[in-house]
């Protein structure tokens, strides 16, 4: 009797093509605007890391902090945004003593969206491959 032999695939995936729902909170840019957005958050930076990493410079440098948002009908506080080890942006949220990490793709940005939430509009964007 032989035995079958099993091959293992390897699956690669980019992380900038992943399909998201379109976000309904995020300010609406032109496509000039995005791209000059991207462009400035990506510009000497090299693979997906860096430039996630630029992005993330921008969106600490420009989003106005801290800001309440409405977290499955619980007011909550974002605080700051953070990078995680596996090269995430997420928003630190707090309410009372407990703090809570999301994804700044994943926040419910209040309206009107908080000074600076254009560079989530653009990150959003560009990880989606524009």
């Amino acid at each position: 009797m032989t035995q079958k032999q099993s091959k293992r695939a390897v699956v690669q995936l980019d992380i900038r093509k992943l399909k998201r729902k379109p976000e309904g909170n995020l300010p609406s840019l032109s496509k000039a605007r995005l791209e000059a957005l991207i462009e400035e958050a990506v510009v000497d930076a090299y693979g997906d890391e860096e430039q996630t990493g630029g992005f993330f410079t921008m969106i600490e440098e420009h989003l106005a902090l801290p800001f309440s948002v409405n977290i499955l009908g619980v007011e909550t506080v974002v605080e700051k945004v953070d990078m995680t080890r596996d090269c995430r942006i997420v928003a630190v949220c707090k309410r009372g003593g407990v703090k809570q990490r999301i994804e700044i793709l994943d926040l419910p940005l209040p309206k009107p969206a908080p000074a600076g939430a254009e560079w989530i509009v653009a990150y959003s964007h560009w990880r989606r491959g524009f």
